[in-house]
This record gives structure tokens, sequence and C-alpha cells, in this order.
């Protein structure tokens, strides 16, 4: 049978198949083909399954339309995989309680990106927010949405904008990712009844949420609709780029870098006749979108 996995928890593996769920583990020997993923299967793949011994097998991963990655925190070398075959990567951030930086968001656009996969960001929190942090968010979003992504300001906690969440979720299957404390439960929960993920309070000593969701997990709010949940990431690292390729996955860069001096060489850090460079002097693109791109080329961002 084939079908597809909508819970993993690095062992054992729940795969939906026909309307129906079977637990299944991974055959050994789909974990020696020099895979450097910690979870070579993940929540999204499209697996086959066979019975085996008396229970269910996964004996294949069939091929990937795309999946979203990032640099294993505890292995060297690897990546962990969020997700797979997904419609939209929608990101939920709060700019207190917890704190969500702007490097951060951005390297979680540029993974993303990296596919052309089309991007979500949703600040949560509204309630919490001044009056200048509220005007601060909301030129924020104009700059986002010049680029194309897609920005929306809410309360999951109080409900409102919730219609508009729904209808940008509907007949798509999306990854919902973000730090732990952000609201990532509270917003599902909302959105449909059939989610009952777990919620905690944020730490008054820390202001940091704690891990409510333990493993990655895939929520059908109708037949055409599914929700992908993860558990809170801390750090954010780039997996698989080189230094000159990651401003093609900043959509406002992409066509400009081509005009550099140096073409695809520039880095654009003080490379003289730099398009990119230019750009930013003249108000083109927003300096902290810069700041991020050489951040991420140099490696001196802190993923945070």
């Amino acid at each position: 049978m084939k079908g597809v996995v909508t819970k993993s928890t690095g062992s054992w593996y729940v795969v939906r198949c026909q309307g129906e769920t079977y637990e299944c583990r991974l055959r050994g020997k789909i974990r020696l083909e020099g895979i450097k993923e910690t979870n070579p299967v993940a929540v999204g793949d499209y697996v086959a399954i066979e019975m085996d011994e008396g229970s269910n097998v996964i004996t294949e991963i069939l091929p990937r339309k795309n999946h979203i990655l990032r640099q294993s925190v505890k292995k060297t070398g690897h990546s962990n995989i969020l997700a797979a075959n997904i419609d939209q990567a929608v990101l939920v951030a709060t700019v207190q309680q917890p704190r969500t930086s702007l490097g951060f968001i951005d390297r979680f656009l540029v993974s993303a990106e990296a596919f052309r996969i089309p991007q979500v960001l949703i600040f949560n929190k509204q309630d919490l927010l001044t009056d200048d942090q509220m005007a601060m968010l909301h030129e924020w979003k104009k700059k986002y949405e010049a680029v194309g992504i897609s920005v929306y300001i809410l309360s999951a906690l109080q409900g409102n904008g919730l219609n508009e969440i729904k209808n940008i979720l509907s007949n798509k299957i999306s990854l919902v990712a973000g730090h732990s404390g952000v609201g990532k439960s509270t917003l599902l929960n909302q959105i449909s009844d059939s989610i009952r993920q777990s919620t905690q309070q944020i730490s008054a000593a820390t202001e940091k949420g704690t891990h409510t969701t333990t493993f990655a997990e895939m929520f059908w709010i109708d037949d055409n609709t599914a929700v992908i949940d993860t558990p809170g990431v801390k750090e954010w690292g780039l997996v698989d780029m080189s230094a000159q390729e990651i401003s093609d996955y900043f959509p406002e860069m992409r066509e400009r870098r081509l005009l550099c001096k140096f073409g695809s060489k520039c880095l654009h850090l003080h490379e003289p006749g730099c398009a990119i460079i230019k750009a930013v002097e003249e108000g083109a693109i927003w300096f902290s979108r810069y700041e991020n791109l050489i951040n991420m080329t140099t490696g001196s961002d802190n993923r945070k």
C-alpha cells in the first residue's frame, strides 16, 4: 500500500492510507544509503508499506516534490527535515514573550525559498503589543509583503484574524513552525475542532516557551486541507547553500545580483560595482534583509 506519513516519533511512524492509519517502523536498509538526515522519513513523505513478521514496515520513500530542512543542532554535518511535500511554509513569530529575531525569520524564509515554497508570516500575540510595537510591525508587514511574502498580525488567544488564516490554509498542506511559546498550538486549536494540541504558559523568568509539541504531526482539517505542526525550533541553520547562492533566495535580490560587476561570484560585501549594495544605499532593499544576508553569507549570525 501507499500512503502519507502523518506523524514521526523518530522510531515509529503513523501512515495514512485510504482513510485508515497504520503504525509502521522503518526497514533498516533505508537508513544505510548515505542519507545525512537525522530523520530519513519526514511527515508529509509519501511511502510504500507492507506487512513484515506481523508488523507494518515502510519499504520505500517515494520521490519528494520538495522539503524544508535546517541544520541539525545535535549532529554535525547532518540536517533535520521538518516536513516534505508541502504547498506553503508558515512561520508563527512574536515580538515578545518570546522574541523572534528578524535574522531567524529571514533564515526560515530563505530555506523555504530555496525550494520556491510560498511563505506565510504570522505575527501572533498582538494583544501584548504597545502602540509603538504595532507601528513597527505594520512597517515590517509592508516590507515583507513588498517581496511577495504574505503577512498577518493577530492574537490567536483572542481569536481575531482567524478567518483569514483559515482561508490561506484552505486546500493546501501547510508546514507551521516557530519558536516554542509563540502560540502555534493555540492558533491551530482555534482553527479546527479536530486539533487538540496541548499549550503551556510562558515562563515569567525567561519569557521563553517550553516544548508542548513533542513530534511533528499532520492534522487533516478537511479532505483537501492539512497542517503539519512541528516542535518549537530554537535555532535555524542553513543547509547545503554556498555563500554565492544565498542572495538568490532573497526575491528582491535575485534579479539585481545578475547586474553585479563580478556576477555570480559577488558576495555583496564590499565588491566594487555591486548592484545589491547600490540598491541598499538607494533604499530599494531593506537594510535589515541585507544585514541578514551578510550574516548568513559569512556565518556570523547566531541562528536565533
